[in-house]
């Protein structure tokens, strides 16, 4: 459900919203590609569905699907990149501390809509090969502490360009594992949690998500064949503008070959031992890998202060979203 902040309004006009949406895109994408050695590439649209690369997410979402007549075969539109750019990186043959960011554009038609989430969504992914050693905790918190080093080195930028601007960021990151959380706020639902804790920490990554807590839940769904669930997590801010936590990235270190077996016996995915990206995960046929998705919208959102995931992209909505924001004179693009 869409709710605007009493007394909202925005920074920027129309006109210069879009050119600070540029300009965001572009300073970002240079500091992400310097700090993690990236370069950037193009990436599909449409995937084989039977070739297992497409992503689940959280294992209940459809993916949009169409036949194609001209090839005599079925196509899904992509709802993440994780499994392709791992084998991008095998084919286009990156060595050990490189790798690849393109953007991705799906469509999520099963997402619940408010203030945060469309059914458009579009991220940098990036994926970049690591060596077995580097699968570890300290690794990955090197990884997020470059990451929020980029986009607040962005919103510096920003703010040169636009002075009007008054977000602020945390710099230094608060890590916390699910299960912490979990044990800090045993009543509360796990985004209660996040929440709470949020708050008080503004910049925070949430540690080991997908697998069961001790309370026999997950901190969310995550599906089992691209993070590893005890090497992954979630980048979240605090969004002063909706006053509420924004999640911006969601990334990890990736399956090896043993988490893999381990994750699809849990989740009870051992049907998909078969498909062609699974098999050549399982014979150690691709390299490893961290990874992850920041979004641009969201980044857009939180940067520039908006209230609602509409003033920064184009998609379509319900009437109470399409009555809330009119009501608050809030433009949806």
């Amino acid at each position: 459900m869409t709710e605007i902040p009493a007394g909202y309004s925005s920074e920027l006009d129309t006109y210069d919203t879009q050119r600070a949406i540029e300009r965001i895109k572009h300073i970002f994408l240079a500091k992400l590609c310097a700090a993690l050695h990236l370069v950037r590439v193009t990436a599909p649209l449409v995937v084989d569905p039977a070739t297992g690369v497409n992503d689940n997410l959280n294992g209940v979402e459809r993916p949009v699907g169409f036949d194609v007549p001209a090839i005599g075969k079925d196509a899904e539109v992509v709802q993440s990149l994780a499994k392709w750019k791992r084998v991008a990186l095998r084919r286009y043959d990156f060595k050990v501390g490189k790798g690849i960011v393109c953007d991705m554009n799906a469509i999520r038609r099963d997402e619940e809509l408010d203030n945060q989430h469309s059914i458009y969504v579009d991220q940098w992914d990036w994926e970049k090969v690591i060596d077995v050693d580097q699968r570890t905790p300290e690794y990955l918190e090197s990884v997020v502490r470059r990451i929020v080093t980029a986009i607040c080195g962005t919103l510096d930028e920003l703010k040169w360009a636009y002075p009007q601007l008054d977000v602020e960021l945390e710099r230094d990151v608060t890590f916390v594992g699910a299960q912490e959380l979990e044990d800090l706020y045993p009543d509360l639902a796990p985004e209660e949690r996040e929440q709470r804790f949020v708050r008080e920490h503004h910049t925070t990554f949430v540690r080991g998500i997908g697998g069961k807590l001790r309370s026999g839940k997950p901190h969310d769904g995550r599906a089992p064949d691209y993070d590893d669930w005890e090497l992954n997590g979630d980048l979240l801010f605090w969004d002063e503008t909706l006053g509420r936590a924004l999640e911006v990235s969601s990334m990890g270190i990736r399956v090896s070959p043993e988490s893999l077996d381990r994750q699809l016996t849990l989740a009870g995915c051992d049907d998909r031992r078969e498909l062609p990206f699974h098999k050549a995960l399982l014979a150690g046929e691709l390299p490893y890998t961290i990874g992850g998705g920041i979004g641009q919208s969201r980044l857009c959102m939180l940067l520039l202060a908006k209230a609602h995931v509409g003033e920064v992209q184009a998609s379509i909505w319900d009437e109470q979203t399409v009555s809330a924001c009119e009501a608050a004179g809030v433009m949806l693009l």
